[in-house]
């Protein structure tokens, strides 16, 4: 008998690193979903913290996915772009935590080598303002948590044509 793996309809991953302040965004925000938010079936919120290869499977075993990163490029901090796959490439995002780690980037390009990468692919990333040691975002930062709830919502929305709703109710179609 052949099986045949159920891929997530859309992930929603959030990379950083949660010892570095605003690197964290990622992941902060990932927990301010689950906190606040039901979502509808098909939706897997992920903290992907600093796992480097190992998200390789999440983005394999994804059909949406949307990344929620910090953007080490020029602009004010607290600035938000959105990229999609094709613009992935200038999108600014972090690389890798040191030289021996595999980079976001490069694990979507070793998903596409191996035939695995998601039918759609989108970043809404944030400049930040404080990149040290310390475990809260900066103050700039934790206020655009919300807006960018907003967008994460919109998106899944969009993608699942189903509500995501605050607190535990269940999700519903829209029609």
């Amino acid at each position: 008998m052949i099986s045949h793996k159920v891929l997530n309809m859309i992930t929603i991953l959030g990379v950083g690193n949660l010892l570095m302040r605003d690197e964290g965004f990622g992941p902060q925000l990932i927990m301010h979903l689950q906190d606040n938010y039901t979502m509808p079936s098909g939706v897997d919120l992920v903290d992907g913290g600093t796992s480097g290869i190992y998200l390789a499977p999440i983005v394999e075993d994804s059909r949406r996915l949307l990344v929620i990163d910090v953007l080490a490029m020029d602009g004010a901090a607290g600035e938000i772009h959105h990229f999609d796959g094709c613009d992935l490439g200038g999108a600014g995002l972090q690389l890798r935590m040191s030289p021996h780690q595999v980079g976001l980037l490069e694990i979507i390009d070793i998903c596409r080598l191996r035939g695995r990468v998601p039918e759609e692919i989108k970043v809404i990333g944030i400049i930040p303002e404080k990149v040290e040691l310390g475990l809260e975002l900066s103050p700039l930062l934790q206020n655009k948590i919300g807006a960018i709830s907003q967008l994460v919502i919109q998106q899944i929305e969009e993608w699942t044509n189903a509500r995501v709703v605050a607190g535990p109710e269940l999700a519903e179609p829209t029609l």
